[in-house]
């Protein structure tokens, strides 16, 4: 494979392969590290892909299959808010930090969707793939994504309920009273 077309690849798929890595490592730095594993892999085994525009699914399957295998190599998961002051990664400040605001909102409810359905509901919708390329890159039957899909949604809609009620929440000011003129 030629540097350009690697190059390509590359290009076309990296941000989306980076966002389902921080979906489901949740740091920064494993996701950086599967990313690039994934790469790697491909850069060494995609030569033997016969069909180019499987390609992402392939990257994404690939992918998938580090994050278990590191998972099981580590034996558990640490959520950032678990480790210690000093490895937890914090993500650099962007200019364009009101416009991803909300974004970053929704990656931190999908973090407390359960991870079995955290996976296809950020290939369905933040990576845009269809259930029959979810269902092959996570190797499950596509009637399985259809219905982690609906289980993650309901996950989700409760974790955005939960959200909501605590910005409801009112606190008063003491002396003031409610209904009192100021």
């Amino acid at each position: 494979m030629s540097n350009a077309v690697f190059t390509q690849l590359v290009d076309a798929h990296y941000e989306a392969l980076y966002r389902f890595a921080l979906s489901l490592a949740r740091r920064e730095a494993d996701a950086c590290d599967l990313v690039q594993q994934t790469f790697y892999i491909w850069a060494t085994k995609g030569h033997g892909l016969r069909d180019a525009a499987k390609a992402k699914t392939w990257l994404f399957t690939t992918l998938y299959r580090e994050f278990l295998r590191g998972r099981r190599r580590d034996g558990r998961i640490t959520a950032i808010e678990d480790l210690p002051p000093e490895e937890q990664d914090t993500a650099a400040e962007s200019v364009d930090h009101v416009r991803r605001l909300d974004g970053v909102q929704v990656m931190e409810m999908l973090q407390e969707v359960d991870e079995v359905f955290r996976a296809p509901l950020t290939l369905f919708y933040i990576e845009d793939l269809s259930y029959q390329e979810i269902a092959d890159a996570l190797e499950v039957p596509i009637g399985t994504v259809m219905s982690r899909l609906s289980r993650g949604k309901s996950q989700l809609r409760s974790a955005m309920a939960r959200r909501a009620s605590h910005r409801a929440e009112v606190v008063e000011f003491p002396g003031l009273r409610k209904g009192a003129a100021s």
